[in-house]
């Protein structure tokens, strides 16, 4: 069996070209429309860009498989605490980064930005609930339990999306349930209307994410990087992606409402990306490429922060009562590479300023855990 390192480097990679791409997709310059791919899927469907989220989850998971471990020894209740308030802390940190700069600009200067008018969920408390979650089930629970567990979460929302409501974006139970709890001012209006795509009721077959990518990590602990071990991981990722074809004719593949079978098609896409990664890097030896990708991978969590707050300030600071942000695509990037191409090289632009900030601290050896 290879050493912990070496297991690592494959993870770090993963998760690594996980936070590039995030980074790129959510930066995408303005006065043009991006590329298709850099896109969600408006509604039923999937694009590269809905994979993101769902391999960050699993590459948590993926990650918890070589750092559980460590809690054997603690009593019951101070590894409930540590699991709960890493999951805490990620969530608030989600929670303040969508309230920052908690300031908006008027006709008549800086107003702040009330709590009432908040958003509650988002990507961090996601991952933050996720982890939790799968953190508390794993320790505490016989494995199958988590696993029939995890096929009430996905089963159970099937049920409840079905009986409760329908697929559309106004029907769905996850928005009726949403704004029962948390009112329409607490939500995401980024589909003209209050919707949140990181709601309640969705985030538990999303648990389910991590939980797969938990048991592929223990699984290759178990049985070493060889090709047995890649080939099995290749096949059972096949196996969720025909098992997600089949689904999608009564439960759509859906980003939005993170639907079940959502969850089978990206985990059947993360464990054939993963058989491929560990064959490249750990078999064939081939690692000149994944020094680019281990700097976003071994501080995922402050380079995905620096991203959206750069973001935000971009946005919150203006130029002649515009956002930064449109000034720089329109004196710069849409003036030298009119159309996509230009909101790509300004995505591009944030990723390197990013991965830099990360080289920085890579170089000092400062790697920042919550």
């Amino acid at each position: 069996m290879a050493s912990n390192p070496a297991r690592f480097l494959a993870l770090d990679v993963l998760r690594g070209m996980t936070v590039c791409l995030m980074i790129i997709v959510n930066t995408g310059g303005t006065g043009a429309e991006p590329f298709s791919p850099l896109l969600h899927a408006s509604w039923h469907g999937f694009t590269p860009t809905d994979l993101v989220f769902p391999s960050f989850l699993f590459a948590v998971g993926n990650a918890m498989a070589f750092s559980m471990g460590k809690f054997n020894t603690l009593p019951p209740a101070q590894v409930t605490w540590k699991i709960v308030k890493r999951g805490l802390i990620i969530f608030l940190l989600g929670y303040l980064m969508y309230w920052f700069p908690f300031l908006h600009h008027t006709d008549s200067g800086y107003v702040f930005n009330p709590w009432s008018d908040t958003r509650i969920f988002g990507v961090l408390q996601r991952i933050g609930i996720c982890y939790a979650m799968a953190g508390l089930m794993i320790h505490f629970l016989s494995r199958k339990m988590v696993w029939i567990i995890s096929g009430v979460f996905l089963l159970g929302y099937w049920l409840l999306m079905y009986t409760m409501g329908d697929y559309t974006l106004l029907g769905n139970a996850q928005r009726a349930i949403d704004l029962a709890l948390l009112g329409e001012s607490h939500l995401y209006h980024g589909e003209g209307v209050a919707f949140d795509p990181e709601g309640f009721l969705s985030t538990f077959p999303a648990v389910v994410n991590v939980i797969i990518g938990y048991y592929a990590g223990v699984f290759i602990k178990e049985k070493g990087n060889q090709f047995e071990t890649i080939a099995k991981l290749a096949l059972a990722g096949a196996a969720m992606i025909v098992i997600a074809y089949f689904w999608d004719l009564l439960f759509p593949i859906n980003k939005k409402l993170w639907t079940s079978s959502f969850v089978f098609y990206t985990c059947g896409i993360d464990l054939v990306l993963l058989a491929a990664l560990i064959y490249f890097i750990e078999i064939r030896q081939q690692k000149k490429w994944t020094g680019f990708f281990e700097v976003f991978g071994k501080n995922p969590l402050i380079i995905y922060l620096l991203s959206e707050l750069m973001a935000i300030m971009m946005w919150f600071v203006q130029v002649n009562k515009k956002p930064l942000y449109m000034v720089i695509n329109d004196v710069i990037y849409q003036k030298l590479l009119p159309g996509p191409w230009g909101s790509l090289a300004f995505a591009l632009s944030v990723m390197l300023l990013c991965w830099l900030a990360g080289w920085w601290m890579d170089k000092r050896k400062i790697y920042i855990r919550v």
